[in-house]
């Protein structure tokens, strides 16, 4: 990843951290947010995302599976620092849930528009899919469409935005 690159997706952290915290909302520092497969959600991440975290990530172990964030620790987060957007945006409070979706959108559209500025194409993926490839590959190291679905799918709920 080029430095370009890098400080552009820092500043869409900026932007959804800033917009996150102007809501304020709960954490019940409850540790749903990392334990996906119990609390029924996926982390998707990008390579940008991924290349960040992994720059700087606490050793884990592999494989990881799609249950749970191994960054999470006696319930706290030791990757806190280079944490990816959904990280960053997600809260159980109730409160919050409709403006969470429109700043994980805003957030999503931005990084996408930094994949369009440099060239560098859209790869999105649950997190233990970039957790688990060789340490020796960077994220963005993939060959062929970066869009080819994978072979398994999860399925994920249906999410209704009412009008408003």
């Amino acid at each position: 990843m080029t430095d370009d690159v890098r400080k552009d997706v820092l500043a869409v952290y900026a932007t959804a951290d800033a917009a996150v915290g102007a809501v304020a909302p709960r954490c019940d520092a409850s540790g749903r947010c990392c334990r996906f497969t119990e609390y029924e959600h996926t982390l998707f991440i990008s390579a940008f995302e991924a290349e960040i975290l992994l720059d700087n990530a606490p050793f884990y172990e592999q494989p990881v599976s799609r249950d749970g964030c191994p960054f999470q620790i006696e319930g706290l987060c030791t990757a806190r620092d280079t944490r990816p957007l959904g990280c960053r945006i997600y809260f159980c409070d109730a409160n919050y849930q409709a403006r969470m979706a429109e700043i994980t959108e805003e957030s999503l559209a931005k990084l996408k528009q930094i994949a369009d500025a440099h060239g560098t194409g859209w790869h999105y993926a649950p997190l233990h899919h970039f957790l688990d490839a060789p340490r020796a590959a960077r994220p963005n190291d993939h060959v062929g469409d970066s869009m080819t679905p994978p072979a398994t799918r999860v399925p994920l709920p249906v999410v209704h935005h009412s009008g408003g």
